[in-house]
């Protein structure tokens, strides 16, 4: 089967497609032809060798893939052959708290990741695709949506009427922004080009800051909301725009620490947000629970993900220099 590895570092060129032998399901293993993967920035940055788990072996990368099973292993009763799935991030963590000790996560370390025509993984990480998606679709879902829903839905408790504030166009805040109006919240959104803010506000954005033109845009976000503050900031920049979320934030507001698009992680200091208590809420994916229940709202609330570009398979490595390039709006989706 044709398939990429991660063979060195550096950055997109760091994936080479390679020959592999067809994988076969052990028990308890489903295998799965993957039609299709979609980009996180995380897998840049494992490319690159910034990240926190190295592998010290040629592992398949990307996590987040759709495809149909096409063979079970003994002891599988969970899915079938022609059901349309999609793996889990971390293949052990089912519901409740996060297992104690290490998750295991596709594409990091030494466990591999979907960017192959097959893999298998264990039957019990894999969830349907919810009704009437693509498996382009279906691909986006597994990390950058289901992060938004546990920081929104599992860990916010999101509630009709508050305010979320969505840094960037990317696919996590293009997520927040989607699953917000979903259920009946307002959004504020941030970008550096007036085209995407405009994007945005077709998708139901009601309040739009360019931050190239606006540097201090926390102060327009209080402006925006009468002085109060958002219930609820998608806080993917990292260290450099932590301490403008916790000023942007609500008296008992949520701050989901996501990302790190400015090099590191932000310390979660209550100070940054001066008298207000806030909370600093780290979010790490989500669990298969989390997974089936945003499924199911997807499916009640007809909500497709927006979907950039797609690539073909022999374009990976374009594809990945595209998100790393920053131009796209919402996903990066590849064909496999």
């Amino acid at each position: 089967m044709k398939a990429y590895e991660l063979h060195k570092t550096g950055g997109p060129e760091a994936w080479v497609q390679v020959e592999r032998p067809e994988p076969k399901p052990g028990p308890g293993q489903a295998l799965v032809r993957i039609r299709a993967v979609s980009l996180n920035y995380r897998d840049l940055m494992i490319a690159k060798g910034g990240y926190m788990q190295p592998s010290t072996r040629p592992i398949l990368p990307v996590s987040d893939g759709a495809g149909e099973v096409v063979a079970v292993g003994t002891g599988v009763t969970r899915v079938k052959p022609g059901d349309h799935v999609a793996p889990t991030f971390f293949q052990n963590w089912t519901d409740g708290e996060a297992p104690r000790g290490q998750l295991r996560a596709l594409g990091a370390g030494d466990i591999d990741g979907v960017l192959a025509e097959y893999v298998t993984v264990d039957a019990e990480a894999l969830v349907h695709l919810p009704e009437g998606y693509s498996f382009e679709e279906g691909a986006t879902l597994p990390c950058a949506a289901l992060t938004v829903w546990h920081a929104l839905v599992a860990q916010g408790h999101i509630q009709k009427g508050q305010t979320v504030l969505a840094q960037g166009t990317g696919g996590v805040s293009i997520f927040a922004l989607q699953f917000a109006r979903m259920l009946g919240a307002r959004v504020i959104i941030t970008s550096s080009q007036d085209e995407k803010l405009e994007r945005a506000r077709a998708l139901g954005a009601d309040g739009l800051i360019n931050y190239k033109k606006v540097p201090d845009w926390e102060a327009k976000v209080l402006e925006l909301t009468g002085g109060k503050g958002v219930e609820h900031v998608i806080e993917v920049g990292g260290e450099q725009t932590l301490p403008k979320s916790a000023r942007a934030a609500a008296a008992g507001g949520h701050i989901y620490l996501i990302g790190l698009l400015s090099g590191s992680f932000g310390k979660p200091d209550p100070a940054l947000a001066g008298s207000k208590p806030v909370h600093f809420d780290q979010i790490y994916v989500g669990s298969r629970a989390m997974f089936e229940d945003m499924n199911r709202a997807l499916t009640q609330h007809k909500v497709k993900p927006v979907i950039d570009r797609t690539f073909p398979f022999e374009q990976a490595r374009e594809a990945l220099r595209y998100l790393q390039d920053g131009a796209h709006f919402g996903k990066v989706v590849i064909k496999v």
